[in-house]
């Protein structure tokens, strides 16, 4: 016969081995700052269980930047393409540098409900840059 403090140590192994409950992903949709705090991209649906991010803000800075990279009016481009679930709280897709001019695979993982890690690699993920975006109630005045 096994031993109570036995007991207890089998079922908290088999607990702490157990797949976590599914929880549901965040939602993705709002607005979401950058950490520079120079931008600020709309996110939503754009077709079949894809979501896609548009800036709706970008501080003169940001625009300066944009433009000199080639992108002429930096509010209304889309930043986040054809994002697509891949696991729980985690998106694949395409993150549009406008100050580069260039399109980079991506991955955004929800850190929380107001977090999110977006991740831009070049070379198969050879070169990756991270940056983690806060969820904002309104645009920036």
């Amino acid at each position: 016969m096994m031993r109570p403090h036995a007991i207890l140590a089998v079922a908290a192994a088999m607990l702490a081995a157990a797949p976590a409950a599914a929880q549901p992903a965040p939602n993705l949709a709002g607005l979401w700052q950058n950490p520079h705090r120079t931008v600020v991209v709309r996110t939503g649906n754009c077709g079949a269980e894809r979501w896609c991010g548009w800036v709706a803000w970008a501080s003169a800075e940001a625009e300066a930047d944009a433009k000199d990279g080639g992108v002429d009016r930096l509010v209304g481009t889309e930043l986040l393409q054809g994002y697509e679930r891949d696991g729980p709280g985690s998106w694949t897709g395409t993150v549009f540098v406008p100050d580069m001019n260039r399109r980079f695979s991506s991955r955004i993982e929800a850190v929380s409900a107001n977090e999110l890690r977006i991740r831009g690699c070049v070379l198969g993920g050879l070169f990756c840059k991270t940056q983690v975006w806060t969820r904002v109630e309104a645009l920036p005045r």
